[in-house]
């Protein structure tokens, strides 16, 4: 099979760095030769699509929204153009490395896997040194995860989450913000898909720098987890 890469990059109010997260993508090395960008302007009331438009590549598309929805809004929209058959979400805030990709990308070219996580937890590369109740909060919507799922992930709430076209089919994504973390895993489990994780760097950020998720996030995320689990 010939394989083609589609980056969704959902952006909101990232001025200062959405430029350079999608130079890093068009200069990132797939292990593949199509690569698609498809960057999300979610109702941003900042420059963010100034700097999105001020990239100029073939390769890019862009999508306008006026009306801020979400991270999970971004991404479907995303998917419903996209034309690759591989799909990497990636954060606009320099958070994640777009170096990662090749290693994100082999477990499905390899036909090992349908459906790869980047694990910020699994001790691979350099990780900035931040909250401690943020890393205790994820470890615990990992571990109901893994119990509604009978998985054993280690880092659920990560950003990089790679699958292919015939996920995405069968995917029927409704969250429309960071429901969608939650939502994909327990979906993605249900289908029986084949679940790899990859160890990453994590650059994180503060809340000073432009970090967006709350306590609130969390627990939205718990209950989604339950409301996708009964489903």
């Amino acid at each position: 099979m010939k394989y083609s890469l589609t980056v969704i990059i959902p952006a909101y109010n990232e001025e200062r760095t959405v430029r350079q997260a999608i130079q890093r993508v068009l200069q990132a090395k797939t292990g593949i030769s199509g690569k698609e960008i498809i960057v999300v302007n979610d109702g941003s009331s900042d420059k963010t699509l100034i700097k999105i438009k001020s990239v100029k590549s073939d390769r890019i598309r862009v999508i306008n929204k006026t009306i801020n929805e979400g991270k999970g809004a971004a991404i479907r929209d995303g998917l419903k153009i996209a034309k690759g058959n591989i799909f990497v979400i990636q954060d606009a805030d320099l958070e994640y490395d777009p170096t990662e990709y090749v290693r994100l990308i082999k477990p499905i070219l390899d036909n090992k896997a349908d459906v790869v996580y980047g694990s910020r937890f699994m001790g691979n590369g350099a990780h900035r040194v931040l909250y401690f109740w943020h890393m205790l909060g994820n470890q615990f919507l990992t571990l109901i995860a893994n119990i509604l799922t009978n998985l054993n992930l280690t880092d659920m709430e990560t950003c990089y989450k790679v699958f292919t076209k015939e996920v995405a089919k069968k995917l029927y994504l409704k969250e429309s913000r960071f429901g969608f973390e939650p939502e994909f895993s327990i979906k993605v489990a249900k289908m029986g898909s084949r679940i790899y994780e990859v160890g990453i760097g994590y650059s994180g950020r503060s809340y000073a720098e432009g970090k967006k998720i709350t306590w609130k996030d969390g627990l939205i995320t718990l209950w989604c987890l339950f409301k996708y689990s009964i489903n």
